[in-house]
């Protein structure tokens, strides 16, 4: 069975490469040049060139690729799984559904399931990992969509951003709330619902914020014993570090993985930003 995933994932290059995921490419664009987000470039060199005044854009995974790999799986006669990042965040799921439409008239029988995931960075890339996990232990198409997409309604998102100016220059927020939030310090907590990215509070100081969003994984969480939560951040590895020891003190995970922020989310989140993904209680 063959897995697909785009690199809105944030997991890295070494993880597609060694547990046999196909990777799709969201685009970064910078100035006048185009790279593959992984393939091409990283995400501190995105923040580099954040610092030095550039403003990076990012489009979706060409059509063109979804045609190459999804008429390769059709030749194959295997299996497929693509689990794609949030529609409500690119288009990119939109069109890998009418690449696949497009093959099926040629290979009718074609196997592959697309999944939104109607999550982000690494609250998606935990969704491929779990995929990966489940082909491994032999299950079958069904049993692993089945999986994904429970997983998928009860994957948390919690996150904030150093400076407000680059959710400002995304239509995220608003010019003058992100004049007044840098005036103030004022870091926002946003999350993921519906695969929409939501404010939840407007905090003043990066300590009072790492402290709510501690608070916040506590009450929607519990104690996460029995799960690998994700940290991503924004090339500020010892701030996820210090969070990373703030969940621990209160909680039990089994694990907590910290990772970069990828190129593609990080072009809008700009450098500082830091996040964290579990599974709800209701999980």
């Amino acid at each position: 069975m063959r897995i697909f995933a785009d690199s809105a994932s944030d997991l890295p290059k070494l993880f597609f490469e060694t547990n046999q995921v196909e990777l799709a490419p969201l685009r970064v664009h910078i100035d006048d040049k185009e790279y593959e987000d992984i393939n091409d470039i990283v995400s501190t060199e995105v923040y580099a060139e954040i610092r030095n005044g550039k403003q990076p854009k990012t489009s979706q995974t060409s059509p063109e690729h979804f045609l190459r790999i999804f008429e390769d799986l059709a030749k194959s006669g295997e299996e497929g799984i693509y689990i794609a990042f949030s529609s409500e965040l690119s288009g990119t799921y939109s069109t890998a559904v009418m690449m696949k439409e497009q093959l099926l008239e040629t290979y009718p029988d074609m196997k592959l399931t697309i999944i939104d995931s109607k999550c982000a960075s690494l609250g998606y890339g935990l969704l491929v990992k779990e995929a990966v996990k489940l082909r491994n232990e032999g299950l079958s198409l069904s049993e692993i969509e089945e999986k994904i997409r429970w997983n998928a309604t009860h994957m948390e998102h919690l996150f904030t951003v150093d400076d407000l100016d680059y959710m400002a220059r995304g239509g995220r927020v608003s010019k003058a709330s992100a004049f007044i939030g840098g005036l103030l310090n004022i870091k926002p907590v946003l999350h993921v619902e519906e695969g929409k990215l939501v404010p939840i509070e407007k905090i003043r100081g990066t300590k009072k914020v790492m402290k709510r969003i501690v608070e916040l994984v506590e009450e929607r969480g519990g104690n996460l014993e029995g799960q690998v939560i994700a940290i991503s951040h924004a090339d500020v590895l010892d701030r996820a570090q210090e969070l990373k020891e703030m969940i621990l003190e209160k909680m039990q995970p089994t694990d907590v993985e910290i990772h970069l922020i990828g190129s593609t989310i990080g072009a809008h989140t700009g450098p500082g930003a830091i996040s964290v993904f579990f599974l709800n209680k209701e999980a």
